[in-house]
């Protein structure tokens, strides 16, 4: 890795943040919104860190909330010619490889992601060709190049599964760009694992010393995690998983109260499954400490009403996501490794159940 770049330690600025809208502002964009999706054959998809007004308006027009996988696959599938993307770039670009002959759009391009940004292409090329032995295994939050590069893409719903399965047939790793998770994976797993220092942003800031005052203060309730949180965090956690593995296990888990480590934008899809339930998020300042995210992604935060409603009725370059051929057909490969896996893990498990 390049002396140049140091993805662990990398700061990055923040956008600002979007102006609030008045009640009678968010009525109107919300009905031009639902006009646009019509006029231009359009669907909604939205991440589950995206703002509950949003993730409420892909529901109510048909769209889906989800993950950034699912939300490429229900784009992928879904009759519509048009894909609004509410969630952050690389999203739009995986919506974009799984669905070339469909028009996908964005309410900014503007909208980042840290562990993308803290892997850009030039540095994960110089850091694989310096380990050529290793089979190349990447998060879904990268780039359309860094998935060209690599010979898996992952989730973190499978990433367990995925590098077991490469130990098994005695497989070195390169892993990227998220320490934390590969770091959860290895541990899992025993595999030969080499990490990129990549972090998210949101999940690096949780507390641990605060996390443990935040549990004597609620004795009965679990503590849901995501591992692309330090280990000190997941060590204290009931249950860890992707997003939808833990709105999964509010539902199982008896507590009547969560403490969630991951983006406060999932309250709205886990206050739905478990209704009865009090969540709660975790800390992410303490000991002096202040937050820079406090538990939500600035990046998503830019996709409001009004940047919606501008990218449906605008298009064009500003909205717009393109991505080259040769990068598609490239990055395609690892991706269609993953949903194969993926497809059959799932058959797995049904037939074990």
């Amino acid at each position: 890795m390049s002396a140049l770049f140091d993805p662990e330690n990398a700061i990055y600025p923040f956008p600002a943040k979007p102006a609030r809208l008045s009640a009678d502002e968010k009525t109107f964009y919300i009905e031009k919104i639902k006009g646009l999706l019509k006029e231009r054959n359009a669907v909604m998809v939205a991440h589950y860190y995206t703002d509950p007004e949003i993730q409420a308006l892909a529901e109510e027009t048909g769209g889906c909330v989800a993950d950034s996988l699912e939300m490429a696959r229900f784009g992928s599938t879904h009759p519509a010619s048009t894909l609004l993307v509410a969630g952050v770039r690389f999203m739009g670009e995986t919506a974009k490889i799984l669905s070339p002959e469909k028009t996908v759009l964005m309410p900014t391009l503007q909208a980042e992601c840290s562990l993308d940004l803290g892997c850009p292409i030039d540095e994960f090329n110089a850091f694989c060709d310096a380990h050529p032995d290793r089979t190349v295994v990447v998060y879904a939050n990268t780039s359309a190049a860094v998935k060209a590069r690599a010979d898996w893409v992952v989730t973190s719903s499978i990433a367990v599964e995925l590098i077991d399965h490469l130990d098994s047939l005695g497989e070195k790793i390169i892993w990227a760009p998220d320490r934390h998770l590969g770091r959860y994976v290895t541990q899992k797993t025993g595999a030969d694992v080499l990490c990129w220092q990549g972090a998210c942003i949101v999940h690096d800031e949780f507390k641990t010393q605060a996390l443990l005052r935040m549990k004597t203060l609620y004795p009965d309730a679990a503590v849901l995690v995501h591992p692309e949180s330090p280990q000190a965090i997941v060590e204290l956690a009931d249950a860890v998983g992707s997003t939808s593995q833990l709105i999964q296990a509010a539902r199982q888990l008896p507590h009547p109260q969560m403490i969630v480590a991951t983006d406060r934008g999932i309250f709205y899809k886990m206050q739905q499954a478990v209704p009865d339930k009090i969540l709660l998020e975790a800390p992410t300042a303490g000991e002096g400490a202040t937050c820079r995210s406090c538990a939500h992604c600035p990046w998503m935060a830019m996709n409001g009403l009004k940047a919606i409603a501008e990218g449906l009725e605008q298009g064009g370059a500003q909205h717009e996501i393109a991505v080259d051929p040769a990068l598609r057909e490239a990055a395609l490969l690892p991706l269609n490794r993953m949903l194969s896996f993926a497809a059959e893990l799932k058959l797995k498990v049904k037939g074990n159940a």
